[in-house]
């Protein structure tokens, strides 16, 4: 299920290719749990072609196969004029693997107590080398539990600290074995620590439901769930020499559909689903003034009227819970 040809071109998954794989597969990427609608475009990029493109459309699985197979791609796959436009407009600007590399290499610093754990950076150079060893673990913590540490990544874009399958400014694959990804981690660390299919599976899954990112724009939410996704085959792939099942990949399908999820990140909300509200001032003539979302006007996570994002709490009998009754915590 890999793509062969590993030119820059070919970095993007076709939602073709996984509408063959299964059409429940690609359903479930394009799921919104919150509003139990699909994600929507939430970008005026696409509408030149039709009313179903427009900024407020869900995205349907017939606008993006087919004919409309290439209508979504990667940021570095776009047109200079497409980039700078989305820059300007949403404030889109995507980190190279290195800068992810070490950000994400700090992460580990603290949470291992040491450094170069998955591999050593070359700073003048910006280019990495991964630690070819079993990675060890320091006292008092074990492969599991740093498959069940939590991690998110905030304005996810195409997920490029989360799974690293190429490099997001310059579309240059990445192997494997060199992959710097928050996921990519964990799923090293399952691979090294798990012999069976069915122990890899049940340990993946957990990686899955501790990987969490939330995106404004739908075409980029989908290419993140996507990337996630073809990155839990690969690795199975890598360490069993077969695809998964494919009830196993729509599981996880399942799990990323919820672990990253559409959201105005300012507000927690479902974005521009706050609105004015008509306050009744005459009961008899029905006459009312428009008054704002108070949220809007305070600021920050609470008091809106919009739709707030639910996420999945996993470990605590997998029960909904909204996104910012998080922050309270």
């Amino acid at each position: 299920m890999s793509n062969k040809d590993e030119s820059p071109a070919c970095i993007d998954i076709r939602e073709d290719d996984l509408l063959a794989l299964s059409a429940e597969v690609l359903d479930t990427l394009l799921r919104d749990h919150t509003t139990g609608k699909n994600i929507f475009w939430a970008t005026h990029d696409y509408e030149a072609l039709g009313s179903e493109y427009d900024y407020h459309s869900e995205i349907l699985p017939h606008l993006i196969t087919g004919e409309r197979g290439m209508v979504i791609r990667p940021r570095v796959l776009k047109s200079k004029t497409e980039q700078t436009d989305r820059a300007k407009d949403m404030a889109e600007v995507f980190t190279p693997s290195w800068v992810c590399n070490a950000q994400n290499n700090l992460v580990d610093e603290a949470w291992f107590g040491r450094k170069d754990v998955f591999n050593v950076e070359d700073s003048t150079k910006h280019t990495w080398k991964a630690t070819t060893e079993k990675i060890v673990f320091p006292k008092g913590k074990d492969w599991k539990d740093y498959v069940r540490a939590t991690r998110m990544e905030m304005t996810c874009g195409e997920a490029p600290y989360l799974a690293s399958r190429y490099d997001s400014t310059t579309g240059e694959p990445i192997p494997l074995e060199q992959r710097i990804g928050l996921l990519d981690r964990k799923l090293r660390v399952v691979s090294e620590n798990t012999d069976t299919s069915g122990d890899w599976l049940d340990w993946a899954q957990i990686a899955f439901m501790n990987i969490y990112g939330f995106e404004w724009q739908g075409d980029n939410l989908l290419l993140a769930r996507e990337a996630l996704l073809w990155t839990f085959i690969e690795y199975y792939q890598a360490k069993f020499g077969k695809a998964p099942l494919v009830k196993s990949i729509n599981y996880i399908a399942y799990i990323v559909s919820w672990n990253l999820w559409q959201m105005d990140g300012l507000k927690g909300v479902v974005p521009d689903s706050c609105h004015e509200e008509t306050e009744m001032t005459d009961l008899f003539s029905g006459e009312g003034k428009k008054r704002p979302c108070q949220g809007c006007v305070d600021g920050g996570y609470y008091h809106h009227n919009g739709i707030y994002c639910l996420v999945r709490d996993w470990p605590n009998n997998k029960k909904k819970i909204r996104f910012v009754d998080l922050i309270k915590r």
